[in-house]
Parts: C-alpha cells; sequence; structure tokens
C-alpha cells in the first residue's frame, strides 16, 4: 500500500516538474515584454541625444569663441596699418574733410571681402572673413591639424557688416566699428549664433 502511494506521489511530482508554459501565457510574456521594452525605449532615447545635445553645445561654443578670437586678432580693414600706426584708416590727420593718400591719410576699403584669394593662412582683416563658408572644420593651420575629428560634423559661417552705430544693421560708415557674426551648426542641426565688435582703433 505504502509503495504504490510512493510510485503515486512520484509521478504526480515528475509530471508537474515537467509541465512547461502553454502557448498562451507565451504569448502573454511577449507582449508584456515587447510593451515594457517600448517603455525604455522611450524614455531612455531621448535622454541619450539630450546628453549628445549638451556636449554638441560645449564644442559650438569652444569652436564659435575660437573662430572670433581668430578674427579679432586680425587687422581693422585692409588699408589699416598691420603694424598699429598712429593714424586709422579714414582719419582725416589734417582736418581739411578729404581723406587724401598725400597728406598720409587711407581711406578704409569700400568692399566687405576677401583679397587673399581665399586663402585663410593669408587673410590679414576683418573683411577677409565676410562670407566664409566652412564645412569641413579645420584651424588656419590647414589639414595637418586634427580638429577635424573633434569638430566631425560641424559648419560654420562667417558674416561681416560696417555697423558704426552698434545697432546690428549694416550702415554706410565703414571706419567706425564693424560687426562680426559667427554662426556654428551642429551635427543635430542647431544653429549658435555668436557675434562681436571690432572697432576701429
Amino acid at each position: 500500500m505504502l509503495a504504490n502511494d510512493y510510485t503515486l506521489f512520484k509521478s504526480t511530482i515528475t509530471g508537474q516538474l515537467q509541465r512547461g508554459f502553454t502557448l498562451i501565457e507565451t504569448i502573454i510574456g511577449i507582449v508584456v515584454l515587447s510593451i515594457s521594452f517600448a517603455i525604455f525605449t522611450t524614455l531612455i532615447y531621448p535622454l541619450s541625444e539630450q546628453s549628445a545635445e549638451q556636449v554638441h553645445q560645449v564644442r559650438a561654443a569652444e569652436l564659435g569663441q575660437s573662430m572670433i578670437n581668430e578674427i579679432l586678432a586680425k587687422a581693422f580693414d585692409e588699408n589699416s596699418d598691420m603694424s598699429g600706426g598712429l593714424y586709422r584708416c579714414g582719419d582725416d590727420i589734417n582736418n581739411d574733410g578729404v581723406i587724401n593718400t598725400a597728406d598720409g591719410e587711407r581711406a578704409c576699403s569700400v568692399v566687405l571681402g576677401n583679397e587673399e584669394f581665399g586663402d585663410r593662412a593669408l587673410f590679414d582683416d576683418v573683411d577677409d572673413y565676410n562670407d566664409l563658408v566652412i564645412d569641413d572644420i579645420e584651424s588656419s593651420l590647414g589639414a595637418s591639424d586634427p580638429l577635424g575629428n573633434i569638430y566631425r560634423g560641424f559648419k560654420l559661417r562667417v558674416n561681416v557688416i560696417n555697423d558704426s552705430e552698434y545697432g546690428a544693421t549694416a550702415n554706410a560708415n565703414n571706419f567706425k566699428a564693424k560687426r562680426i557674426t559667427v554662426t556654428v551648426t551642429t551635427p543635430q542641426g542647431f544653429d549658435f549664433v555668436f557675434s562681436v565688435y571690432k572697432a576701429n582703433f
């Protein structure tokens, strides 16, 4: 009697241990798991994108500041004394109302443009940077500089206008101040705009 009870008990336990999931339980498990993954993905992906955006913001600020520093180190105008002379371009030295080269006076250039045939290594005044567009970032040192690897996917544009009234609008006075605007575009397509003035001194 005891042997039969033990055999029955053993077969019952063995049957319960070998029992697996039914098809319905498996399908329900897959649905719950897929919903969980969908929720985690929608929560985690934007966070990772935002963290990359913050890195891009920092790099855009670095890139914009370095370009502004490079431009501000140049002369105010092509006709300025590059070594920092006593008189500026556009100065009426003898106060006769006429800018005359015979008197040692020099008029500031009328056209904001590049006189160096696009060779950035030769840029010597602020005007040379007007309408500069850089899609492949490198420094003024050229391709030997590894900046392209650090700023991969970044783009940069420079705009220079005569702005003697410091009002962010162009005007005809070309010997008082120039407004330099540097726009850095991140790989995500966000524009960061940096502006600075270069005065004629």
